[in-house]
């Protein structure tokens, strides 16, 4: 009875003693693609951000200053304004301002062709995201299959000799990368669904700019 206790502590002590890292180098070499899936989706992730918190901020007092410019013909100073605004929205007003005097048509065509290339550079780097969340979990099954036909290869190998011991590894790499890979989809899904509803909330900044510089160039007409 004490030694079987002593065997269980030990190895309870065994499995404490076994570190993520440990774990990962069992899942073989599947872990390598799913952790650069990871390390990419990492820095996408923090680097969009980044850039869409800038690009959200919002100056109250932009339009009315727009509108004073633009009512005492000073559109050089509209322009500038526009170019000390480091903002998606600042760049659609000043390609407006620069085709002020042109149809009201082009005028609005040359800003959802700004605004079209403005919503491509935020969106840059999610295609990769959505790929790392259909992709990982993938690659993470794959991994599971190739640890279940090395485990049942090490079975038929051993024969009737075959012991735990003789297909565990193969067992540690299939169910470690598919934890690895459920794991790094769904961080990959989440921080992609988060990124894409920043992105939306800009687009709709970018389309209440455009109307309400169009309704401030028709305001003359009135």
């Amino acid at each position: 009875m004490l030694l079987l206790q002593i065997t269980e502590t030990a190895a309870t002590e065994t499995v404490r003693s076994m570190s993520l890292w440990n774990l990962c180098l069992q899942g073989g070499w599947t872990m390598i693609p799913l952790a650069a899936l990871l390390l990419l989706s990492i820095y996408v992730t923090i680097e969009r951000a980044i850039i869409l918190h800038k690009a959200s901020r919002t100056d109250d007092t932009f339009m009315k200053r727009i509108s004073g410019y633009i009512h005492e013909s000073e559109i050089e100073s509209a322009l500038n304004l526009c170019k000390a605004t480091p903002t998606p929205y600042a760049r659609l007003i000043a390609k407006g301002i620069s085709r002020i005097g042109r149809p009201m048509n082009d005028v609005l065509v040359a800003i959802e062709n700004t605004g079209n290339l403005e919503v491509a550079k935020l969106s840059k780097g999610l295609p990769l995201l959505a790929t790392t969340a259909a992709g990982a979990p993938m690659i993470g099954f794959l991994g599971t299959v190739i640890g279940m036909v090395q485990a049942f290869y090490a079975i038929a190998g051993s024969g009737s000799s075959a012991t735990i011991d003789s297909f565990a590894s193969g067992i540690y790499a299939a169910l470690v990368t598919t934890v690895a890979g459920l794991i790094v989809g769904i961080a990959a899904l989440f921080a992609y669904n988060f990124l894409v509803a920043r992105v939306n909330k800009i687009m709709n900044q970018l389309e209440a700019r455009t109307m309400e510089f169009m309704d401030l160039l028709n305001e003359p007409s009135e």
